[in-house]
């Protein structure tokens, strides 16, 4: 038994490819199909790694006599949220006006012509703890829109009238941008900030890289008390929780409670790449090497499970195996004990706060409950010595692991959380001398520009060589802002000017000059009853704020203010909304600082092989410059400084590599050691 998801290369489709649900992907077949029969529409979204979508599945539309409702009364929809981020949010807005609430699965109910009309997330499969049972739905939806269509369009009428309230642009704000935005943000999240375990809230707990990447700007900025402290320690929080995967590395969705205990166990490359990006950034602003070992533990997670060999990362790996969540990775104490045996399991078991109860369904989410120094005082053993059987337990629980049934990996490769996680490894590639990082990160940039660029256009997913569906904003934002950390790596100018083609492209299709805002969808995209237009930042940067950044970042590359002055008319309208909701609103307040500092540009010229030159790089790369951009020259290999002012007019073939540091393209005396260059760079401006 087959539907037409069969014929789709998405993940998550596939896996309903065998419903006896007659499921149509989006399209306008479906949609055709429901204004000829006079139908309403079941649209219901998800994606491949959602615990609660795999078990509507199996409840409801796997199961005969729901799929006969669903068949008769319906035209029957399924969309990946991952591929159509731009119905995701259209329809989420939806059911949250509905509601009052959302999450996945996504369950709406559209008029032929795609207006919402009803909606909801998961439904039981029979009536349970107040809520209806998914057929009772589906027969009382479909009695009411043969009897009562009238309240039914009403309805409809009332939710687009919502829509269409909430997708106007703010309006902009006459006062200058300022940083007296940080103050107020900075008391905002102070107060929701969880002082015991990190964070911000109670539980569910998530991880909020750009709120973090702010704070410890604004540490950078002016040293603002208790921000640094907020940053590490959340950072310390997680890393030694069980929402890090303490034998395999890499971070998990989420943690169920305060402490980060106890994990969401799906993996989603998205996380990780702002994650390992910002333990990254904490390295370079303390020293600190436990962020350094979480930043490459993560990246070597990513190569060694989540990248393909044509280059692309893949999207996600489930949180179930074989119908349980979280079996994967949790442990019983029997077989903790099995693959180390009696004399290291004790001291490991302490370690990873190992007990016969558990702390997950009677088994171990494993966490950091005592640190070397801790075990090696207990112990009465040697620090270094407790770090190396430390070592050793995790490579044997790993390999150990590794023949367990392995969760489901989502191998769809979006061009969106690549470009994060590109940035991701390329910062870590120069900041850890990383040679791997540096391949990776090449590959993926060469992916991106080779796979999923067709006919003049980005493209937003890619499957097993297949690439389809036009990039949205957020697309074209994050794969601009990899190339441009992949051109700060290597110095490759192709990655550079890559870049820049983007981003003019970007402008044309999505900054809207007449609203003065960006929109999600470019202006050739499929029209839908309502056009979504996201403003605040979520799990990922929203595509406003991340391609304000971008063009800010590519201005101080060009020295053309035609990027700033879109920048700066995109941040004016989020004055308030940075002000009063910073959670939402991390990485607006990023592009905000760079757009009030007075960036580092770097320009270092030398051959790469020369240890004094890569000396040079080292203390550029170690630091922790936020705003800073670095151009590079190979005497030896280079054309010259063609569509790099700041290599223009420097001599191009010094006797020593030598380093510049300028603002507004105006640079101080050329340096040749690293400690001429470390007095340069710790000057504040």
């Amino acid at each position: 038994m087959t539907n037409r998801l069969a014929q789709e290369t998405s993940p998550y489709l596939l896996q309903h490819a065998h419903n006896p649900v007659d499921w149509y992907p989006w399209g306008e077949e479906a949609l055709s199909r429901a204004r000829e029969d006079d139908k309403p529409i079941l649209l219901s979204i998800g994606y491949s790694s959602c615990h609660w979508c795999h078990v509507m599945e199996r409840e409801s539309f796997e199961d005969e006599e729901t799929a006969r409702a669903m068949n008769a009364n319906f035209v029957c929809i399924k969309v990946d949220r991952e591929e159509r981020p731009d119905l995701d949010s259209l329809y989420m807005d939806a059911v949250q006006a509905l509601t009052g609430t959302g999450g996945w699965p996504l369950n709406v109910f559209l008029t032929p012509d795609g207006r919402p009309f009803y909606g909801g997330t998961y439904f039981p499969p029979e009536d349970r703890q107040g809520m209806p049972s998914f057929r009772r739905v589906l027969l009382v939806i479909a009695e009411a829109y043969r009897t009562q269509r009238a309240n039914v369009v009403k309805a409809a009428e009332a939710v687009m009238a919502r829509l269409n309230e909430q997708a106007q642009t703010p309006p902009s704000v006459v006062a200058p941008l300022s940083p007296q935005l940080f103050v107020s943000a900075h008391r905002r999240l102070a107060d929701e900030f969880d002082t015991q375990y990190g964070g911000f809230g109670t539980s569910p707990k998530f991880p909020q890289p750009m709120v973090l990447e702010f704070l410890l700007r604004l540490h950078h900025r002016q040293a603002v008390p208790g921000a640094l402290q907020m940053v590490e320690t959340t950072l310390n929080a997680m890393a030694r929780g069980g929402m890090y995967d303490q034998v395999g590395g890499g971070f998990h969705r989420y943690a169920t409670d305060r402490q980060w205990l106890v994990p969401h166990f799906e993996k989603m490359l998205y996380d990780n790449a702002l994650l390992s990006r910002m333990y990254v950034h904490a390295y370079q602003a303390t020293g600190d090497a436990f962020y350094r070992r979480i930043s490459e533990e993560t990246l070597d997670y990513v190569l060694r499970e989540m990248t393909a060999t044509e280059g692309g990362f893949y999207s996600a790996q489930d949180a179930d195996t074989e119908g349980e969540e979280g079996t994967y990775y949790t442990w019983s104490v029997r077989e903790f004990t099995d693959v180390l045996g009696p004399e290291p399991r004790q001291l490991l078991g302490i370690h990873f706060g190992v007990t016969k109860e558990g702390n997950f369904e009677g088994r171990n989410v494993l966490y950091i409950a005592k640190d070397g120094m801790a075990l090696a005082n207990e112990s009465g053993m040697v620090f270094e010595e407790v770090l190396k059987a430390v070592r050793r337990g995790r490579a044997a629980l790993l390999e150990a692991r590794s023949r367990r049934v392995a969760p489901g990996r989502d191998e769809k490769v979006l061009a969106a959380w690549n470009g994060l996680m590109l940035s991701s490894m390329a910062e870590a590639a120069s900041t850890f001398g990383r040679e791997d990082f540096r391949q990776a990160a090449e590959s993926n940039a060469g992916f991106l520009v080779r796979e999923m660029y067709r006919d003049g256009r980005l493209l937003r997913s890619y499957t097993r060589g297949h690439a389809k569906i036009k990039a949205y904003l957020e697309d074209y934002a994050c794969v601009i802002n990899g190339l441009l950390a992949t051109y700060e790596t290597t110095f490759r100018r192709c990655w550079l000017y890559n870049a820049r083609a983007l981003a003019d492209q970007m402008l044309d299709l999505f900054w809207d000059s007449r609203r003065s805002s960006f929109q999600d969808a470019g202006t050739d995209a499929e029209t839908l009853v309502a056009a979504p237009r996201n403003v605040y930042d979520n799990a990922v940067p929203c595509g406003a704020s991340m391609a304000t950044e971008v063009l800010l970042r590519l201005s101080s590359f060009t020295g053309e203010s035609r990027y700033s002055n879109v920048a700066a008319i995109a941040l004016r309208p989020m004055q308030e909304p940075m002000s009063l909701y910073p959670s939402g609103c991390g990485q607006w307040l990023c592009a905000l600082d760079r757009y009030l500092s007075s960036p580092k540009e770097i320009a270092v010229i030398g051959p790469p092989e020369d240890p004094r030159t890569r000396a040079l790089l080292d203390v550029v790369y170690g630091r922790y410059l936020p705003n800073r951009v670095i151009v590079g020259l190979d005497p030896e290999r280079a054309a010259g400084p063609d569509g790099v002012p700041l290599l223009q007019g420097k001599p191009l073939n010094p006797k020593d590599p030598t380093a510049y540091v300028c603002e507004n393209f105006a640079c101080r005396k050329p340096v040749t050691t690293p400690a001429e260059l470390a007095t340069l760079l710790a000057e504040q401006t």
